[in-house]
């Protein structure tokens, strides 16, 4: 089975950072992307950003596509979350997704982390 690892949640202030990081262990795909999806009290489970583990192209959400970064790193098998200028409704659960595509003739299945709690105050 394929384990999801995230870490570096934790309360910041409004205009603060944090780094989140997802550790994958398990089984190996040959084609996937690594990213983070939040949850806010009360919401659905919305994208955040993601990165293709073999081509490193990026995609972001509006709303934190010029705060957020995402990089990975191959050798540790992980992505992180850089994230900057951080607002009150960032404030959610952060899960790490990874997305696997068995083809294209089929639908990607994703796999989820445990969720990591990030707190913004005002």
């Amino acid at each position: 089975q394929v384990q999801l690892v995230e870490s570096g949640g934790g309360l910041v202030q409004a205009g603060g950072s944090l780094r989140l990081s997802c550790e994958v262990s398990g089984r190996t795909f040959s084609t996937f992307d690594l990213g983070w999806y939040r949850q806010a009290p009360g919401k659905d489970r919305e994208f955040v950003a993601a990165i293709s583990w073999s081509a490193g192209t990026t995609e972001y959400a509006a709303s934190v596509k010029d705060r957020f970064d995402i990089s990975k790193d191959n050798d540790k098998n992980s992505v992180f979350l850089e994230m900057t200028s951080m607002k009150p409704e960032d404030t959610a659960v952060y899960y790490c997704n990874l997305k696997w595509y068995p083809g294209s003739d089929y639908q990607p299945f994703n796999y989820w982390g445990q969720g990591t709690q990030v707190t913004v105050s005002s």
